[in-house]
């Protein structure tokens, strides 16, 4: 499933929150891929990952709590 991580919304966004929940949902992404696309997405520009299958569903609820919008893709 890829999904596209849009903006992060939350007033004061927990950068370690967010890179450590891309590193671990994401299937192609380590610790520091997931650290230089958090500063992307943080910037304000969208980010496309792709995500294991079997955790998609913990994935998307963790990405709500952290306030990221996000789209599915595929």
């Amino acid at each position: 499933m890829k999904i596209n991580l849009l903006s992060c919304d939350a007033q004061r966004p927990d950068r370690r929150a967010i890179s450590k929940c891309i590193a671990e949902f994401s299937s192609s992404s380590d610790e520091a891929l997931s650290n230089e696309l958090t500063d992307i997405l943080l910037e304000g520009d969208a980010v496309v990952i792709e995500m294991k299958d079997k955790n998609s569903g913990s994935a998307l609820r963790a990405f709500r709590k952290l306030d990221l919008d996000y789209e599915i893709i595929e």
